[in-house]
């Protein structure tokens, strides 16, 4: 009994028995809807989406770089090329995601009801 309450402790120690943070990050990409809260509409985004092509999302608090880019590629069928993720001054995570070389970010937005 006492063997068996020492290996626990060290394994905590070390950090293996982390079970709700992989819930957590699994539950994130069952839905894509759960990482990608909304679009975000402003004149500064538009202007990115017509000359940078990239597209602004709102996402989940807890989502980062590598579920936005799995979630934005299975809703809208695009290649991902890199995100930008940026926490705002109103405590929203704002992701920045540009888009593959043959995807155009305006066809995405007009879908979205972006334009």
């Amino acid at each position: 009994m006492a063997e068996k309450d020492m290996k626990e402790k060290k394994v905590k120690r070390k950090g293996l028995l982390r079970k709700k943070g992989k819930e957590k990050e699994r539950a994130l990409y069952q839905d894509p809807w759960s990482v990608i809260i909304a679009p975000h509409l402003s004149e500064k985004n538009i202007g990115l989406v017509e000359s940078e092509n990239k597209l602004v999302f709102i996402v989940n608090e807890k989502s980062n770089k590598k579920q936005v880019k799995w979630a934005v590629e299975k809703l809208f069928e695009v290649k991902v090329v890199k995100v930008n993720i940026v926490n705002d001054t109103k405590n929203r995570k704002k992701a920045f995601v540009k888009l593959g070389p043959g995807y155009v970010a305006l066809d995405v937005a007009t879908k979205l009801g972006m334009l």
